[in-house]
């Protein structure tokens, strides 16, 4: 382990791609997404780096930026040994601060910047040890692999006692199925093909290439129009065909009366699941939605937009989704992100990450594998998802063989951007971006 210091300045870059240009992550409720972030890098006086990212949709960066310059002094000076040797301390550090702790608690902008700060933190401890991130997870001591993680607030459901005991008990078989991982990947669903905004043409041309690509589970954003949602849905069932898996995505377009009939008409598609059908916060109205739509064989996902651990606590308490999507970037990076994996196998319900935006896909394949590898050891009704857009703007992309996730072999967190493509995209000094003004 390395004992440098984080230097004076944490450097905080708002990186913004022009996504909305071609209609790429377009969805019921967010129309013109450019894909974008808050870019992270902590250097140390050793010159080792970590790179960190919260995601964004374009306006606003700025204003994530300003939370991770306020938050930027609880790590500058302190040594990598000094953080990873009381993760939980200064996890709590972050998120607790007398001041900044009342923009949260624990949500909202805030703690995007507490995610791009402590990715990058991780992705420096990775890199220290010359692993990637997932391997660095699954080589931890499960007592230290609870060390990291702030039990407050979800002991009631998950305490210290119970999480060693899974991972003690994941134990046997570990070796085996990170050898499987290595050797078949983990597997994946693709959202790339049926974004809202394009076309019927387009669609048909992309379902054809993923199909001959290898891909069988997909997911089709709806809730603009239940006429167009079932014509849609039709088309891409018939060409997928019956055996494969399809998703529907509203993006919380829907009030709770109004999700269960219109998942209901969608019903004759036969999709596995209705993600987000509602306010991302109305944990009770997902409860209904979810009791209702279980007959028909259709289950409720969210978690996205889920703020924090306490909000996931209660959603598997009140039996409100049937698949977990964590967000490497939404909740409080690694940390957080391991107390929802191990209350997501307490009650027995699959994790499904979320994807859809630059850089998660990268991101979050580390914690799906350790989960498999270290938690659920389990791929029944699992699948991470993959959209196919901004990776050749990493150091170290995300690679797909046969619809699944190969594991990263490159040290850190993979979310390293090339600096050739940050200081092209950076908002609104890039190139890019000043020929977008000019237009």
């Amino acid at each position: 382990m390395i004992i440098d210091k984080i230097d004076k300045t944490a450097k905080v870059r708002d990186v913004r791609f022009p996504t909305s240009l071609e209609q790429h992550g377009s969805d019921a409720m967010h129309t013109d997404p450019d894909y974008s972030a808050a870019y992270v890098v902590l250097d140390t006086d050793s010159g080792l780096k970590g790179f960190g990212l919260t995601f964004t949709l374009g306006k606003g960066t700025e204003i994530v930026l300003c939370a991770v310059k306020a938050l930027a002094g609880l790590v500058i000076g302190k040594s990598l040994q000094e953080i990873v040797s009381n993760f939980r301390g200064f996890y709590r550090l972050l998120t607790s601060d007398g001041q900044m702790r009342w923009l949260g608690p624990e949500k909202g902008v805030i703690h995007l910047a507490t995610a791009a700060v402590l990715n990058a933190v991780w992705d420096l401890w990775a890199r220290a040890e010359g692993k990637p991130l997932w391997k660095l997870l699954v080589d931890m001591d499960p007592k230290q692999i609870v060390s990291c993680i702030d039990f407050r607030y979800i002991t009631d459901v998950l305490t210290e006692e119970e999480a060693l005991d899974i991972l003690v008990k994941a134990q046997e078989g570990k070796k085996q199925r990170e050898d499987q991982m290595l050797k078949e990947g983990y597997p994946a669903y693709t959202t790339s093909c049926a974004w809202l905004g394009y076309s019927d043409q387009q669609l048909k041309q992309l379902c054809s290439d993923a199909l001959k690509s290898g891909w069988t589970r997909f997911k089709v954003k709806v809730g603009a129009d239940l006429e167009d949602d079932i014509r849609r849905c039709r088309l891409i069932r018939k060409m997928i065909g019956p055996s494969s898996t399809l998703m529907i995505d509203a993006n919380q377009r829907w009030d709770v009366a109004e999700a269960i009939s219109w998942v209901s008409r969608l019903a004759e598609v036969k999709p596995l699941w209705i993600e987000e059908p509602t306010s991302p916060d109305d944990i009770l109205g997902h409860a209904a939605i979810s009791k209702a739509l279980a007959p028909l064989g259709i289950g409720v996902a969210t978690g996205e937009q889920c703020h924090n651990r306490v909000m996931f606590k209660q959603f598997l308490q009140a039996s409100a989704l049937q698949f977990v999507q964590i967000d490497s970037c939404r909740l409080g990076s690694v940390n957080e992100n391991l107390a929802v994996l191990l209350m997501a196998y307490k009650f027995q319900v699959p994790v499904c990450p979320h994807a859809g935006g630059v850089g998660l896909c990268e991101l979050v394949q580390h914690l799906i594998l350790f989960d498999y590898i270290c938690v659920s050891a389990d791929l029944r009704n699992r699948m991470c998802e993959y959209v196919d857009h901004l990776h050749e703007h990493f150091t170290s992309p995300v690679v797909i063989q046969d619809a699944h996730y190969m594991p990263p072999k490159d040290p850190g967190y993979s979310c390293e951007m090339l600096e050739e493509s940050v200081n092209r995209h950076e908002y609104p000094e890039g190139d890019i971006w000043k020929q977008e003004i000019k237009k």
